[in-house]
């Protein structure tokens, strides 16, 4: 529990203890062990200490109730694979029934326990064999037993009620909640966010029809056979939220051999993976798609992973694929690196500058937005880069033309007729499918439309549980998750991500569902951009705060990693899913582009509405 609890159970020795040393087996770093001295309790374990690994230690003889409650709490947040020594402080019944499996609450603080009051207020006789501790804290998020994270507020308050055994005379916990909980620090010192990878369910890119791949981020024990724990993750299915509109090309039952552990890749950085026989019944083009979820999974664990190798029972080959065929196999977003970066130059008119450039010198793209005297608000360039849709300068029109020489800007596609251009069209956004997508912000008729390969009718699509009118959109390369920017009372903004589903043989229109905020502590964001597969960029307020810049996951969890280097006055962000690609912002002095391991750098000073391809 380190640092993180507090209240009634006070630390003594003995009971966690944290050992680090080089070259050691046990441990994935190194760092210094003192030579002489007695072991002690470990106080707190900054995340960045990775080399550190956390030991329970079992409960001492005639243990107290409150060295009981201290020992199993502190058990919960050690590397114990099974829990084992937390279950020595549980009596045999309550042993057999709990289920740590089942849930992770994470709480601001840890959880303080403080023994329960008596209910009654008279002299009645005090029972010394039974004795209830109350688990009370501030709650910030849950981990479901699918390991998928939700932010979470408000009071966590559950009873733990200890016995004392009759012949024994040993003190042990006999009813308990479900799950464990824990402090923040200690979540994030023991558990990973990885994203496991499903295909779209309606999207395919290309003529071949690649299927395209979708990122579902869940956490897991970091150093608790961690490679084994995402192949049976992907094995389960995709998380609730999103199963609705991936697939997986696993067939139903498929699972690892029975007793198969310790998955970790061989020194030509291969993976092995032994399957059941239920995987032996996909064909040469499925067992392809399996193997890419798998790599493209555990390359976001382990990046040095070069090829999967799937093996039915016998250690019979189904299948193998490298990274490079991987990539061929399925369109995935963070790998495809744009040609350009766009923006709108002094005059309101489309300008672009190659990504790999370290200059300045942007040219105006090729087709009427660039060579015409059309004046914009904003722009987006498809996927492809071939096309690109333009809000006109007072925000009333939305106009999709061709990046090629020789082309018309045509008639606006869709028309906005509120009051100020703030109340008009949002900037535009393209999916992989290559469908379009706006929202007009008119407070009398607000709507969401997308457009079919970005030249069809404009549908409406219904977004039944929005708590307030879009100001801003950017839908995912994947086209089954949305990001929206909701004003909710002409004041707070925030950052909510939907599913986006659409059934194409119906008609029936596109709807999103399930909103969920992706930034729960920022109460004005004024600016985002998808950033990777499961990753956004936003700049926001937080309460009673400043402006900040921070990168989100969709699922509301907190990033590994520093913030971008502030900037101030950030008005517009642009990203790319490949991470390698400078982030670029619109700020008070114009254009401007992080490159890796630098400050940020002026590109354009009278610049405005930067957009990578999406």
């Amino acid at each position: 529990m380190g640092a993180d609890r507090e209240g009634g159970v006070r630390r003594k020795p003995g009971r966690a203890v944290a050992y680090a040393a080089c070259g050691a087996v046990l441990l994935a770093g190194c760092a210094s062990m003192p030579d002489s001295g007695d072991l002690r309790d470990v106080e707190s374990t900054p995340r960045q200490d990775t080399g550190v690994r956390v030991f329970a230690m079992p409960p001492a003889e005639d243990a107290e109730p409150g060295e009981i409650m201290q020992g199993f709490l502190e058990a919960l947040t050690s590397d114990d694979p099974q829990y084992d020594t937390a279950r020595k402080y549980l009596t045999a019944d309550a042993a057999r029934t709990w289920r740590p499996e089942q849930s992770a609450t994470v709480l601001a603080n840890g959880p303080s326990a403080v023994p329960a009051q008596p209910s009654g207020g008279g002299r009645e006789a005090v029972d010394t064999s039974s004795l209830t501790y109350v688990l009370t804290g501030s709650m910030v998020a849950k981990v479901d037993g699918e390991q998928a994270y939700r932010p979470a507020a408000g009071s966590y308050s559950k009873k733990v009620h200890l016995t004392k055994d009759g012949k024994s005379g040993q003190w042990r916990i006999d009813t308990l909640p479900q799950g464990v909980v824990m402090g923040k620090s200690d979540f994030q010192r023991n558990y990973t966010s990885v994203n496991k990878y499903y295909f779209a369910s309606t999207t395919t890119v290309g003529a071949t029809g690649q299927p395209v791949a979708v990122a579902d981020p869940v956490f897991v024990r970091s150093t608790v056979d961690p490679m084994t724990q995402m192949v049976r993750s992907v094995l389960s299915g995709p998380t609730r939220w999103l199963e609705p509109v991936v697939r997986s090309s696993f067939p139903t039952g498929t699972a690892l051999q029975k007793g198969a552990s310790g998955l970790t890749p061989d020194d030509q950085n291969r993976l092995t993976v032994p399957l059941n026989s239920k995987a032996s019944r996909a064909g040469s083009a499925k067992c392809r798609e399996m193997a890419t979820q798998l790599l493209f999974t555990l390359r976001s664990l382990t990046p040095t992973l070069e090829s999967v190798e799937l093996q039915g029972p016998g250690g019979h080959r189904l299948c193998d694929l490298t990274e490079e065929r991987a990539e061929s196999a399925a369109w995935h977003a963070s790998a495809q690196r744009p040609e350009y970066l766009y923006f709108l130059d002094g005059k309101h008119h489309l300008v672009r500058l190659p990504t790999g450039s370290a200059g300045t010198g942007a040219v105006p793209v090729p087709g009427p937005l660039g060579e015409a005297e059309k004046e914009l608000q904003s722009v987006a360039v498809s996927r492809d880069e071939r096309t690109v849709a333009g809000i006109g300068a007072d925000g009333k029109a939305l106009y999709v033309t061709s990046l090629a020489s020789g082309g018309s800007l045509g008639e606006a596609v869709v028309g906005s007729q509120g009051a100020t251009p703030t109340d008009r069209l949002t900037t535009p956004s393209w999916d992989a499918r290559g469908d379009l997508w706006v929202a007009d912000r008119d407070p009398r008729h607000p709507k969401l439309y997308v457009l079919e390969q970005g030249v069809g009718k404009p549908v409406e699509v219904s977004i039944p549980d929005l708590p307030g009118r879009i100001r801003d959109v950017r839908v995912a390369a994947d086209g089954v998750r949305v990001a929206l920017v909701v004003e909710k009372d002409d004041k707070q903004q925030s950052l909510l991500i939907g599913r986006i589903e659409r059934d194409d043989r119906s008609g029936a229109r596109p709807a999103v569902l399930e909103l969920r905020s992706a930034a729960p502590d920022l109460e004005q964001v004024t600016a985002m951009s998808w950033a990777g597969d499961s990753r956004l960029v936003v700049v926001g307020l937080e309460q009673g705060g400043v402006h900040q810049m921070r990168y989100v996951q969709v699922d509301g969890s907190t990033l590994d990693g520093p913030a971008p280097a502030a900037l101030s006055g950030v008005k517009a962000i642009a990203a790319s899913e490949d991470e390698r690609v400078p982030l670029v912002a619109y700020s008070e002095d114009g254009i401007v582009r992080l490159p890796s391991g630098a400050q940020w750098q002026k590109v354009d000073k009278d610049g405005t509405a930067p957009v990578y391809p999406g």
